[in-house]
């Protein structure tokens, strides 16, 4: 996408190529989308003495129970360290649990407790009406259209084929 501005206002552009404005603005809804999208939760979240990063801990363990710490680390892509502050923080809260492997004793594997689940439904709540009400006010085509676009946004083929498909 290096070529967007040379096409600016040039004729034999093809039409079917995002306009340099076409782009910053996509850019910037999704500045103050991911603004509100976040607000009601992280109001939710100074109420704990959490941040962000708790939020992001609380829904992968939630959406993958007995993921391995590996394992969300390698989604979060974030240090050890920072993690086992989080992570420390919510096991010693009582809102995760985490479990031996079965076969590999080494293995930490994590799942929410009741209050973890509570946790994760006040902040996911408004967050999935939100998203459903977009949804519906935007019909199935620009949804399935919504997700080429955000699958095509993530870098790693790794991470897109966890929706099913691979690059799009």
């Amino acid at each position: 996408m290096a070529d967007i501005k040379n096409r600016n206002g040039d004729p034999g552009a093809d039409p079917r190529l995002p306009r340099e404005e076409a782009v910053r603005e996509g850019i910037e809804l999704l500045f103050f989308a991911y603004r509100d999208f976040t607000a009601e939760p992280d109001a939710i979240l100074v109420q704990y003495g959490f941040g962000r990063a708790h939020h992001r801990v609380v829904h992968f363990v939630g959406r993958h129970p007995g993921m391995t710490v590996g394992e969300l680390l390698g989604i979060l892509r974030i240090t050890k360290q920072s993690l086992n502050r989080v992570l420390g923080q919510l096991l010693r809260q009582g809102f995760i649990v985490q479990h031996r492997g079965p076969q590999d004793r080494r293995q930490r594997l994590l799942e929410l407790t009741d209050s973890g689940r509570e946790l994760e439904r006040r902040l996911s709540e408004l967050q999935r009406a939100r998203v459903a009400a977009a949804y519906k006010k935007a019909r199935a085509p620009a949804v399935e259209g919504f997700r080429k676009v955000l699958l095509a946004i993530i870098a790693a083929e790794e991470d897109r084929r966890r929706f099913g498909r691979g690059r799009e």
